[in-house]
């Protein structure tokens, strides 16, 4: 056939594939014009409609509408300034999909109340600028530090949570359960209680140097006699408290007594909530960390062995 051709609707529907309805919908839309008509009124398209539909179908199959392909083909727009638009629409989906994906594997898991169910969707819709609001609420709470203590702003910093620009299903997941445990009151109570103790001032009111935590003492100290399987009530463990007690004491600047054990005793178990070993875990997953040493093992031997010694 040569340029002069014309076909019906029927002749283009044979070499697109299309439906008749679907080429008269396309054609009453503006999207491909019918050259000219026969005199009972029938529609006849030039042979360029053929690869005009072909582009249709294309742009329609990835989710273009049918504004944006008319003004394609009428070549108001380029084909790279629609896919550039439709690109970012298809991200913004794809992000939303992703988080209602994250909730419902979060739900399927946890079998959350329907009170549970509808803060886990509120908390994966919120905008960026609004999880920074809340996780800068949850650590205002922790940190609470008028003079602006160097001590709290290096924990403040080692505590917050920073997505990278395109998270992985399982950082989503993360995300979702690390703001619902921010606001947590008797997490962040418990949290808040661990920052005042970690970040504590001489007698005169001279900020410390930093000190070692206990709980890296005992992960150093004590960790090794978890491992090896010996139990806290045990007398093999005594030398292993021994040194723990002196180890902290050096620590602290203060005499290896029963008054350190109290509050050693005192400082761990507040430290054995496992919604702090979790908080660290999700952490480290969100900030794309190495996985941080499960601490709960070493925490609750302390506890005991210190409970034991310091009941005697």
């Amino acid at each position: 056939m040569d340029g002069d051709t014309l076909y019906s609707i029927g002749e283009l529907a044979r070499r697109t594939g299309l439906t008749v309805k679907t080429i008269r919908f396309y054609s009453d839309r503006g999207i491909v014009v019918p050259t000219d008509r026969t005199p009972v009124g029938y529609r006849r398209y030039a042979p360029d409609a053929v690869a005009r539909l072909a582009l249709v179908r294309t742009l329609r199959d990835l989710g273009i509408g049918l504004d944006a392909i008319r003004r394609v083909v009428d070549q108001e727009l380029t084909l790279s300034e629609v896919a550039a638009e439709h690109a970012a629409a298809l991200d913004v989906q794809i992000s939303i999909l992703r988080l209602r994906r994250a909730v419902l594997t979060v739900a399927a898991e946890r079998a959350p109340t329907s009170r549970e169910m509808e803060l886990m969707h509120q908390l994966a819709a919120l905008s960026e600028a609004e999880r920074r609001r809340l996780i800068d609420g949850f650590l205002d709470a922790v940190f609470e530090d008028p003079d602006g203590s160097p001590h709290h702003a290096a924990a403040r910093r080692s505590m917050t949570p920073e997505p990278p620009d395109n998270p992985t299903d399982e950082q989503i997941r993360a995300w979702v359960e690390l703001a619902e445990l921010s606001l947590d009151p008797e997490f962040r109570a418990s949290v808040r209680r661990l920052a005042k103790d970690h970040v504590a001032d001489l007698p005169d009111g001279t900020p410390t140097l930093p000190r070692p935590d206990m709980v890296a003492i005992a992960r150093r100290i004590v960790g090794p006699a978890v491992a090896s399987g010996i139990t806290p009530d045990s007398s093999q463990a005594d030398p292993v408290v021994a040194r723990f007690t002196a180890r902290c004491a050096l620590a602290y600047g203060r005499p290896d007594d029963g008054e350190l054990h109290r509050l050693l005793l005192q400082r761990l178990e507040a430290a054995s909530d496992p919604r702090r070993d979790r908080y660290f875990q999700l952490l480290a997953l969100i900030n794309g960390w190495p996985a941080p040493e499960h601490l709960a093992p070493v925490i609750d031997w302390s506890v005991t062995a210190l409970r034991i010694r310091t009941a005697r």
